[in-house]
């Protein structure tokens, strides 16, 4: 530890339990904030990504109509419509995207929260070096989720609303699985964007260095390209768009680690 007396393993347990007591109560008085808000937020932030009004669709229609010279890149009026089918069902969609948004709000927070427990196990040097690590995960944390709602989500409500196998049948869609994808989708994207973090992490405590990351890179494209095929329309523009960015972050991590292991030998 850093300073002060070690303390016990009841006394970290303790300690841990405190600090996810904290977290529980900021993830769950956002989330009551958010369920407050739920008509708005689900007009607007949801309901919304199904009209071709959506920034993202008019940005890529200006791209088509200014680069392309076309309305290939344009969006379709996307003809859905959505409903709940199940008694319970729209009120548990709302707690599962509130939670979802407690945790989004409350990322910040919630990785201080776990940083502080990890921190007075590090080297006074470890800690100067990890002095931005609170604010740079939350950066890329809300880079990821910027990028999942505003490219991810809506090629996905793009491609799977406007999809038919025959024109006789129509995508009447349930609000839980429209809302879960948008979701879900986006809350990963938020993770994904956590690797440089978590190369970081593992690199300072020697599970991994720059020479298998680059042995690997290889490796890496492919899990790259199957987890950016999970997450998005089964098309391959979608799944470029998603692999290139998270690429550039697994590459940003190798960077990351050769300058950790450059001032591991200047010690």
């Amino acid at each position: 530890m850093n300073d002060g007396e070690e303390m016990s393993f009841l006394g970290h347990l303790e300690e841990l339990r405190w600090r996810l007591v904290k977290v529980s109560i900021a993830i769950i008085s956002s989330a009551v904030v958010i369920f407050y808000f739920t008509d708005p937020i689900v007009k607007n932030i949801y309901i919304n990504m199904s009209n071709t009004s959506f920034p993202t669709y008019r940005f890529f229609c200006f791209l088509s109509n200014n680069i392309v010279i076309s309305v290939v890149l344009c969006a379709s009026d996307i003809s859905i419509q959505i409903q709940s089918i199940e008694m319970t069902k729209q009120f548990s969609t709302n707690m599962y995207f509130a939670l979802i948004g407690g945790v989004v709000i409350s990322f910040p927070f919630i990785f201080f929260q776990l940083w502080s427990f990890i921190k007075p196990g590090l080297k006074k040097k470890e800690v100067k070096a990890t002095r931005w690590i609170v604010f740079n995960a939350s950066v890329l944390f809300f880079l990821g989720i910027l990028f999942g709602y505003f490219l991810i989500s809506p090629l996905c409500v793009q491609f799977f609303g406007g999809y038919k196998l025959t024109a006789e049948i129509q995508n009447n869609f349930t609000i839980s699985s429209y809302m879960s994808m948008i979701t879900t989708s986006t809350f990963l994207t938020g993770l994904f964007f956590e690797l440089p973090i978590v190369m970081y992490l593992l690199a300072k405590v020697g599970l991994i260095n720059s020479i298998v990351l680059k042995k690997y890179r290889r490796h890496a494209i492919v899990i790259v390209l199957i987890l950016s095929a999970l997450i998005t329309p089964p098309d391959v523009i979608s799944q470029l768009l998603v692999t290139f960015p998270i690429y550039i972050l697994y590459e940003l991590g190798i960077l990351i680690v050769v300058s950790i292991e450059k001032k591991l030998l200047n010690v």
